[in-house]
């Protein structure tokens, strides 16, 4: 199916989007990556009709949109948004709403309805949950039975908005997969992405929003250059190529203004985070002369390209790998050896739980960055929730990067 978007602009109080053109032929795996309020998600909206744009048309196989009705746009397009949402019906009945567009006003599904809702579910991997209640779920399974949903209704275009958004690397890197797969077969895939590096990873081609308009489009290699990140993100990176796959991967590099100020406060604090989730309270850090460690985080995470940028001494694994007896040691000797210890707002999977259970026996002070309750991050079937509770106990609990850096500063004061 082809998509094309001719001159998009949108306005809300200001303009959004401005004369906004681009195509994506049938089968192709588009990533739309920008910074907030770049008009990433506004753009999702208009070519799934939820939103007109003020001037410019989308096309799908040479049809404008706006002459299709809403069943006739259902049976097009799949959307799967950032919140799964709770419903409190069965797996199975959640993926069946799928099939809407397909049933006349008062028509019953039939025995082909639930073979299309059955293959879409076991092609998602959720076909085990069809009897659980979708808020049993964790995050990850919730989003694999929302992509079943859209699956059901037999689109050839299929919309994401930041699919892996709160979600662990395991559940980021499954969910890609299915997407990835669907495109091979034939369905066309848009959708929006935070990580660059797992948009490198997954896209067959990449365009950049900058306020609202396109500052980039084509191959991620293409795309992902350190002169366009630079302009669109105002950050200095490194674009390197991974040894093994030969995919690029993104470094950030420290500013010379921080490189002067390391090591004036003789206090080592270590932070646990991950997927992004530390970056700025690593810098904040950092920025205040504090010795920073940190750990364990995989290789090419955007917290692990950070530590090492500032210098940090960082534990580190082999991209999307668990972590193993002797990374998990070695954490915990930076840990004993802090002052203090970080626990930013990052999701607990199988895959770092370990990360988590070092910092029960710390010996220093914990202090928990909250910023959403860890029910939203555990995707550990509930054994997160228990030892996150658990080290709550003894911990400083804050909700920002401020009030952390407070806490660490009256303690070093007094």
């Amino acid at each position: 199916m082809k998509l094309s978007i001719n001159n998009i602009s949108f306005n809300y109080d200001s303009k959004v989007l401005e004369d906004v053109t681009f195509k994506v032929n049938a089968g192709d795996f588009l990533g739309i990556i920008g910074p907030n309020g770049s008009g990433k998600t506004t753009l999702l909206k208009i070519i799934s009709k939820i939103l007109k744009p003020s001037s410019g048309a989308v096309f799908i196989n040479e049809k404008e949109i706006n002459s299709l009705n809403s069943r006739e746009v259902a049976k097009t397009i799949g959307v799967v948004s950032q919140e799964p949402g709770a419903y409190p019906f069965t797996v199975f009945e959640v993926v069946l709403m799928g099939r809407t567009p397909h049933l006349s006003r008062f028509q019953k599904e039939g025995e082909n309805d639930f073979k299309i809702v059955e293959n879409a579910m076991r092609l998602t991997g959720t076909w085990k949950f069809k009897d659980k209640l979708i808020t049993e779920l964790s995050g990850g399974e919730k989003q694999k039975v929302i992509i079943a949903r859209a699956l059901a209704q037999e689109p050839r275009l299929l919309l994401l908005d930041e699919p892996t958004a709160h979600l662990d690397i395991n559940h980021q890197i499954a969910i890609l997969d299915i997407v990835k797969l669907l495109s091979r077969n034939g369905i066309t895939i848009i959708s929006v992405f935070h990580d660059l590096n797992l948009s490198a990873k997954y896209c067959d081609s990449l365009l950049i929003l900058n306020k609202g308009k396109i500052a980039g489009a084509g191959k991620p290699a293409d795309v992902l250059t350190g002169e366009n990140i630079k302009g669109v993100y105002d950050i200095t990176v490194s674009v390197n190529r991974h040894p093994a796959t030969n995919e690029i991967y993104i470094i950030p590099f420290n500013s010379k203004k921080n490189a002067k100020k390391i090591n004036k406060i003789n206090k080592k604090i270590h932070v646990i985070g991950g997927g992004g989730t530390a970056a700025g309270i690593m810098h904040a850090l950092f920025d205040r002369g504090y010795y920073i460690t940190a750990g364990v985080l995989n290789v090419i995470d955007t917290d692990y390209e950070t530590a090492k940028s500032l210098g940090a001494g960082v534990v580190s694994e082999a991209p999307f790998s668990p972590i193993t007896a002797e990374s998990y040691a070695k954490n915990i000797e930076y840990i004993k050896n802090s002052d203090f210890v970080v626990v930013e707002n990052v999701p607990f999977g199988e895959g770092n739980l370990k990360n988590l259970e070092a910092c029960l026996n710390a010996g220093c002070s914990v202090i928990i960055i909250e910023r959403t309750p860890i029910e939203e991050r555990d995707f550990t079937g509930g054994e997160g929730k228990k030892i996150y509770d658990k080290l709550k106990e003894g911990a400083v609990v804050v909700g920002s990067t401020g009030e952390c850096l407070r806490v660490i500063g009256n303690e070093v004061r007094g």
